[in-house]
């Protein structure tokens, strides 16, 4: 998905702090950049928001009462056209994240990041990229090695040069119009390649291939 540049990304935001919403939602809105078009408290509230608003992306924290986090995006991303989902997290929740990540979530953030990063984000995952904030990344491949959840990809060296070089800027988040600008490809040809590269990995997601080149550190 690719929104013009004039239009506000639309956004719904679940949390259940009144006061991080409030905060989250002026520090995003302050550009013009980004709407927030709904906010939630729980889970069940999270879901009749994306119903009534249709957002473009959709801000998660995990732990909400009632339907947490999880279990909303579970349903949410089992609908035919559900937005980009994103996880609200903090530093000692890692096992929500890699569960978030088993979902299909498209993207990771702390809720300290920086507002320009926030900001970046959201506008990445509207345009389709795939987002992880570093100190997340940095905590979570030791766990998942540790946990046998993440292991050496054999199939690496399968890659044409091309393929090497979509999957590195996956890696760093961008979305298919910026893969496009960036090796002076049409878009449909990219998303192709990200096709043919997520199957090559054997991985599900552009999530998961971002970990599975950020596990090599770039020595592939």
């Amino acid at each position: 998905m690719r929104l013009p540049d004039d239009v506000p990304v639309r956004l719904v935001l679940a949390d259940d702090e009144p006061l991080l919403r409030r905060g989250l939602r002026v520090l995003l809105e302050a550009d013009g950049r980004v709407e927030v078009v709904g906010e939630a408290a729980d889970g069940a509230g999270l879901l009749d928001a994306v119903r009534r608003h249709r957002p473009d992306v959709a801000l998660v924290d995990v732990q909400m009462p009632g339907m947490d986090g999880l279990s909303a995006l579970r349903a949410l991303l089992a609908w035919t056209s559900p937005p980009a989902v994103a996880v609200l997290t903090t530093f000692d929740l890692d096992d929500y994240v890699t569960t978030a990540l088993e979902l299909g979530a498209q993207g990771f953030l702390l809720k300290d990041a920086e507002p320009d990063a926030l900001v970046r984000a959201v506008l990445d995952l509207a345009a389709g990229g795939a987002v992880l904030d570093p100190r997340i990344t940095a905590r979570l491949l030791p766990k998942l090695r540790g946990a046998g959840r993440l292991r050496d990809n054999p199939h690496l060296n399968s890659l044409s040069a091309r393929e090497r070089q979509v999957l590195a800027l996956i890696a760093n988040g961008q979305s298919n119009s910026t893969i496009a600008a960036e090796l002076g490809l049409s878009e449909a040809t990219v998303k192709s390649y990200v096709s043919t590269v997520l199957t090559k990995l054997g991985v599900e997601n552009r999530v998961q291939a971002a970990l599975v080149a950020h596990q090599v550190g770039g020595t592939w």
